[in-house]
């Protein structure tokens, strides 16, 4: 609940700081603020609170634990807005304030007791996207992005609004915890068929925010579209509170319709699979490879949501949140570096990546860990990550699922290995000089890297957090 106050009320501070004619402060200012949210964020770990708002958001160690994913993932990569603030955005109060208010809905979509808490955080986080997503006004695939991720989240929202109302239908409540009382009452068997449909609209809503298929289509485009840092952004922050809520929603008011939504999950965590992997490998365009690649991440925490088995702490929930974590640093380190080599060589292909081992070491050797991370290589956080969801999936007996996520991860092999070809086997383009990265992105992406290893070598002080 300090998150929320914090964050709404230096997001509306933020606006206006825009009335200042120097963008500079702009960005430590963030930073500042950002770390005194996830200091008042840590403070309420172990710490008994009341529910807030007639029993609409709850703050317990599960909440804390997500809420502190997306604030870091937002820290470390604010840096990589920087180019923002040496050419004089004009807007750029206007973004960081958009970013903090859809950090204001993710920790909602983290922290509900109340499915109409869910749909206000999925809204203000939603929205802020939109906007965010089409902030390159001069730029035509930033619009058609915008456009895009407007028009397939509004319909989404609605078929997600239309299945709350359908349960409130069935079950007579909004709260979770009433919810999983009224589905699992042998008095209400009669109303299944409204239950059952309501559940399916959903996580139909919800596997369209978690970019899971086959309510995936929208995201190479507006991935691609959308400016790189707010892909990286949504990539993550997104992800992570999507999924947060997911398994929230399944856990605690779901357990009971067991039955019904585990083959749907299953299906949806298959096919997930097959068409990230697939058609991350199809792809010569960078930006497109990890959109892709963010469908099959979404897939692999699909398997999480399997083997939890409708319970929210445990083993699956503690390999959910550490690979929530292992991806988002893998992730906002390869976009960031993508940034700043697109940004300066004005190419987000492959080719765009050529020779970077020789023109700017450290940025290739950033990008090599996180490529690697994202293909689960030991001695990496996202090798963690896999291990400990398949394990706690083997633990429940799904062993096919675990054994085609397995193949579909060599296939992740073949496209993740590509950029690191082209940065060390190819040559640099002629001509091509050095990547500029200032004091505070290379610390950033050093702490990135590093994260990243410490996770890999030392997993264990966060994999029974929750």
């Amino acid at each position: 609940m300090t998150s929320i106050i914090l964050l709404s009320v230096f997001g509306i501070l933020n606006l206006f700081l825009g009335f200042l004619r120097s963008n500079k402060v702009l960005l430590p200012g963030a930073m500042l603020l950002l770390l005194a949210v996830f200091g008042a964020n840590y403070a309420d770990w172990n710490v008994v609170h009341a529910p807030y708002f007639n029993h609409m958001l709850v703050v317990d160690n599960y909440t804390v634990a997500f809420t502190g994913i997306v604030l870091i993932t937002t820290i470390l990569l604010l840096p990589f807005s920087r180019s923002y603030v040496t050419s004089g955005e004009p807007n750029l109060a206007e973004y960081y304030a958009l970013l903090l208010f859809s950090l204001v809905g993710a920790i909602m979509m983290i922290g509900y007791d109340h499915l109409l808490m869910l749909f206000v955080g999925i809204e203000i986080l939603s929205i802020s996207m939109y906007v965010l997503a089409g902030s390159n006004k001069r730029d035509s695939r930033s619009n058609e992005a915008a456009l895009k991720y407007f028009l397939m989240g509004a319909f989404a929202t609605g078929i997600l609004l239309f299945g709350i109302a359908l349960l409130y239908g069935a079950t007579g409540t909004f709260s979770l915890s009433q919810l999983g009382a009224a589905v699992a009452n042998p008095a209400n068997a009669s109303l299944q068929p409204m239950l059952y449909i309501g559940i399916l609209m959903m996580i139909i809503g919800i596997g369209f925010k978690v970019s899971a298929a086959p309510f995936h289509f929208w995201t190479p485009d507006v991935y691609e579209g959308t400016p790189t840092f707010f892909t990286a952004f949504m990539s993550t922050v997104v992800k992570t509170a999507g999924f947060a809520a997911f398994l929230k929603l399944l856990a605690v008011a779901l357990p009971a319709a067991q039955g019904f939504w585990m083959p749907t999950i299953q299906a949806m965590c298959a096919l997930t699979l097959l068409l990230g992997n697939v058609g991350a490998a199809a792809q010569s365009n960078t930006k497109r490879m990890l959109a892709y690649s963010s469908v099959s991440h979404a897939g692999y925490l699909l398997i999480g949501l399997v083997a939890s088995k409708g319970v929210l702490v445990g083993e699956a929930a503690s390999a959910i949140f550490f690979y929530s974590l292992a991806y988002a640093i893998a992730t906002v380190a390869a976009f960031g570096v993508l940034k700043l080599v697109t940004d300066h060589r004005q190419d987000d292909s492959y080719a765009g990546l050529n020779g970077l081992g020789k023109t700017n070491p450290l940025l290739a050797f950033v990008m090599t860990v996180a490529m690697l991370s994202l293909a689960g290589i030991p001695l990496t956080g996202g090798f963690f990550g896999k291990f400990f969801l398949l394990a706690a999936a083997v633990g429940q007996g799904y062993i096919g699922l675990v054994v085609f996520a397995v193949i579909m991860s060599m296939v992740g092999l073949y496209y993740y290995l590509r950029p690191l070809i082209a940065m060390y086997l190819q040559p640099a383009p002629e001509g091509a000089t050095s990547v500029p990265v200032d004091g505070i992105q290379t610390a950033t992406l050093v702490v990135l890297a590093l994260l990243t290893i410490l996770l890999g070598i030392a997993p264990g002080f966060l994999s029974g957090i929750l």
